[in-house]
């Protein structure tokens, strides 16, 4: 019996059959190549944790020797996760741990989120490396702050940003903005949390804990300045916890 091409029973079939080669062949592919997509992530994150404490330009790291590099500054061993409250949380791996799809779940309590701690040795000094995340004006910002061996001072700093205006927002990425976070202590003697406000006076770099502002990206400067204090509140916690049983 001849097939009526021109029914619509014919166009039908024909359009349901297509859409099901398609959507098989899309899925093979995405099967395919989930491994790089996988290996693709772990290498950014390893930069960007790396990116805190380096140079990654001028130390010559990048994709093809991120891994052998980051083995060298990091000992995953010594990671640790914290709870909200600076407490280490057990059988949690520090690297697996995805601040940004955490802070993005509405449904997941603060109680519930997981914040990782990264150590660090660099010229026989150890270092701390903590991951933040906020939201900037138009979608996520991150970050990484990298203490000195006293668990307080800002010895370095990256922050990336997916959507924010180039020149405006999208300069927290400078270096500019990075270098007025150096040297700012996140905890007093005590170990007492000392929270940041970014200004937009110029007052900054004279005051203690006060970030001047990406000039034309206030809400940006003001979601970096939400995301440390909530973020690095936790960290000194943890460390004045260290430092009191020492």
């Amino acid at each position: 019996m001849a097939i009526n091409k021109e029914s619509n029973g014919f166009t039908f079939g024909f359009a349901i059959t297509l859409v099901v080669v398609v959507g098989t062949v899309l899925a093979l592919l995405a099967m395919g190549l989930k491994p790089m997509r996988e290996q693709n992530a772990k290498v950014k994150k390893q930069l960007d944790i790396l990116s805190a404490m380096l140079d990654l330009d001028k130390e010559g790291i990048n994709r093809k020797n991120a891994a052998s590099e980051f083995e060298k500054y990091i000992n995953l061993d010594e990671a640790v996760v914290l709870d909200m409250n600076g407490n280490v949380k057990e059988g949690t791996n520090a690297f697996d741990v995805d601040i940004q799809t955490e802070y993005k779940d509405k449904k997941l309590k603060d109680s519930d989120k997981n914040y990782p701690l990264f150590v660090a040795k660099q010229d026989g000094k150890t270092l701390y490396i903590i991951p933040i995340v906020g939201k900037g004006l138009w979608g996520p910002i991150w970050g990484n702050i990298c203490l000195d061996e006293d668990m307080s001072t800002i010895k370095g700093a990256s922050f990336g940003h997916k959507g924010e205006t180039p020149g405006l927002g999208a300069e927290i990425q400078q270096k500019f903005f990075i270098d007025r976070w150096l040297e700012e202590k996140i905890s007093d003697s005590t170990g007492l949390y000392l929270p940041f406000e970014i200004v937009k006076d110029g007052s900054g770099a004279t005051k203690p804990q006060k970030i001047d502002g990406i000039t034309g990206g206030t809400i940006t400067s003001k979601g970096v300045e939400e995301m440390a204090n909530r973020c690095l509140s936790v960290y000194a916690a943890y460390f004045k916890s260290l430092k009191t049983k020492e």
